[in-house]
C-alpha cells in the first residue's frame, strides 16, 4: 500500500522502518528539515522505570505550588484557551490513584516492547547511536522527596521493574569519576539510553536508501475526506494521495486532526536541553528530582535537560527556565560548573501531551484510513520503536504486540 507518515521525529521514522520492511511504499511528510525536533535534543534515555504518568496525584498541588516561580521545573502559562481548559479538565479527572495502577500496567507494557526493540536495533542496524544500558538513578536531597522516590520504588518493584533504593555512599559508589551530592538516590538497572542526535541523523539516510520518500518543509493544510476515507492530503507544496495514512505529528496533531474532527486533547509541553563538553563523564544517567532535570552521558559530552512548560505552542525561549537547569547541576555534582548558555546554544522542543499521560495509538473508527501515533509527552524516544512495530501491526491487520485498549486515540471521542 501506499502510506503516507504525518511526522518525521521518532515516531514516524520508527513506523517507516517497519512498514518499509512489510513492503509498502512509505511517504514522511513534515512541515520542518529534520534538524531540530524533539527526537534530537532530548536526554535519550530509555525508561521502563517510568511507570507512573504525569497525570498523578500531588501534581496539581506541585503545578501550582511551581507556577509561581520562573526557574521551576513546571509551569502552566495562564492564558484564555478552550483547548487548555479542556485539557487541564481531563488531567484533574486522571490525577488519582486508580488511574496510575491503570497506566502504569500498559506504560511497562509498551516500554519493556520498545526496549527489546532498541536492543535488537544496536546488533542489527548498520551503524552505532551510543546504545548503553547503565540504568538510571534518581537523586533527591530532600526528606520529601526521598520518601516519595522510595514510594515509586516499591510501586515499580511490585509490578516487576526492578528498583534498589541507595544511601549516599551507594550513590557515589556508582560514579567513581564524579563526586555525586545527594542524600540518597534510587537506582533502576533496567534502564538504558543512547545519543539521539546520533540516532535521527543515521536513521534517516538509512529509510531514504531503503526507499522512503521524504518531503520536509511541506506543511499540512486540508484533507478532503470521501465516505469516512482520506483520499487527498493537500499541503504547502503539493497534493498527496495515499491508501493509509499516519498522523505522526506530535505537539502540532491535536491541531491537525481537528480538521477530521477528531478529538486529541493535546498539550505542548515545551522543555529545553543543553550539551556541553566536559572531562570527567558520569557513568551513569540520573534524573535531579527536587529540580526535574535529567543529565545523560552521550560521548565526550554530557546533557542536561528539563522543565515542561504548557505555554502552547510556540519557540520561544525562556531564559529563566534554562537557568534553572544551570542552577541546579552544582547541587548534586559540585565539581561541575557549567557557565549560563547563549540562548543561540539552547535546544528546546515541543512534547506532545495527552491528559492522561498515555500515548494516543490506534485506528480511527471515524476516519477508516487513518492511525493516530502521538502524545507520548516526554517518552517519545523511549517508546519510539514500540510504537513505530504496533503502528506497522495495525495498517497490516495483525495482532499486535500488546494489548492496546488504553492507548485508543479517541478515548476523548
Amino acid at each position: 500500500m501506499r502510506v503516507g507518515i504525518l511526522g518525521g521525529g521518532i515516531i514516524g521514522l520508527s513506523s517507516a522502518y517497519y512498514l518499509q520492511r512489510a513492503g509498502h511504499q512509505v511517504t514522511i511528510i513534515d512541515q520542518d528539515d529534520l534538524q531540530i525536533g524533539c527526537s534530537t535534543g532530548n536526554a535519550g534515555m530509555i525508561v521502563p522505570s517510568h511507570l507512573i504518568p504525569l497525570a498523578s496525584p500531588g501534581m496539581i498541588s506541585k503545578g501550582i505550588r511551581w507556577m509561581f516561580n520562573s526557574t521551576s521545573p513546571f509551569y502552566v502559562k495562564p492564558r484564555w484557551s478552550g483547548d487548555l481548559i479542556k485539557w487541564g479538565y481531563h488531567f484533574y479527572q486522571h490525577a488519582n490513584k486508580e488511574h496510575v495502577a491503570k497506566a502504569a500496567i500498559a506504560l511497562k507494557e509498551i516500554s519493556l516492547f520498545s526496549k527489546s526493540i532498541y536492543q535488537q536495533w544496536a546488533k542489527e542496524l548498520p551503524f552505532d547511536f551510543e546504545y548503553h544500558e547503565r540504568g538510571l538513578l534518581m537523586l533527591y536531597q530532600t526528606k520529601e522527596a526521598e520518601h516519595e522516590e522510595s514510594e515509586t520504588a516499591h510501586f515499580a518493584n511490585k509490578h516487576g521493574i526492578e528498583a534498589h533504593i541507595l544511601n549516599s555512599s551507594e550513590v557515589q559508589n556508582l560514579e567513581p569519576h564524579v563526586k555525586v551530592q545527594a542524600r540518597g538516590g534510587v537506582f533502576f538497572p533496567g534502564d538504558a539510553h543512547l545519543t539521539p542526535q546520533l540516532l535521527m541523523s543515521q536513521l534517516i539516510p538509512y529509510l531514504k536508501h531503503q526507499g522512503v520518500v521524504f518531503k520536509t518543509k511541506s506543511t499540512l493544510t486540508d484533507f478532503i475526506v470521501e465516505s469516512q476515507k482520506i483520499r487527498e492530503l493537500v499541503s504547502s507544496t503539493e497534493r498527496f494521495s495515499f491508501d493509509e495514512v499516519i498522523l505522526a505529528s506530535g505537539s502540532w496533531s491535536g491541531a491537525i486532526s481537528k480538521k477530521l474532527n477528531v478529538n486529541l486533547p493535546m498539550q505542548a509541553g515545551k522543555g529545553y536541553s543543553l550539551l556541553t563538553p566536559i572531562q570527567k563523564n558520569i557513568q551513569v544517567p540520573s534524573i535531579f528530582l527536587e529540580a526535574r532535570v535529567a543529565v545523560t552521558p552521550m560521548g565526550n559530552n554530557i546533557r542536561f535537560g528539563g522543565t515542561m512548560e504548557i505555554a502552547g505552542v510556540n519557540h520561544s525561549i525562556n531564559m529563566n527556565r534554562v537557568k534553572g537547569i544551570v542552577d541546579s547541576i552544582p547541587k548534586y555534582y559540585p565539581e561541575m560548573s557549567i557557565p549560563m548558555p547563549l540562548q543561540s546554544n539552547v535546544w528546546h522542543g515541543l512534547r506532545p501531551c495527552s491528559p492522561d499521560g498515555l500515548p494516543y495509538i490506534g485506528r480511527s473508527k471515524q476516519i477508516k484510513n487513518l492511525t493516530i501515533a502521538t502524545g507520548h509527552a516526554m517518552m517519545g524516544l523511549s517508546l519510539g520503536p514500540g510504537t513505530g512495530k504496533l503502528v506497522q501491526q495495525i495498517i497490516d491487520q495483525n495482532q499486535t504486540s500488546i494489548s492496546m485498549e488504553a492507548f485508543n486515540p479517541e478515548r476523548y471521542n
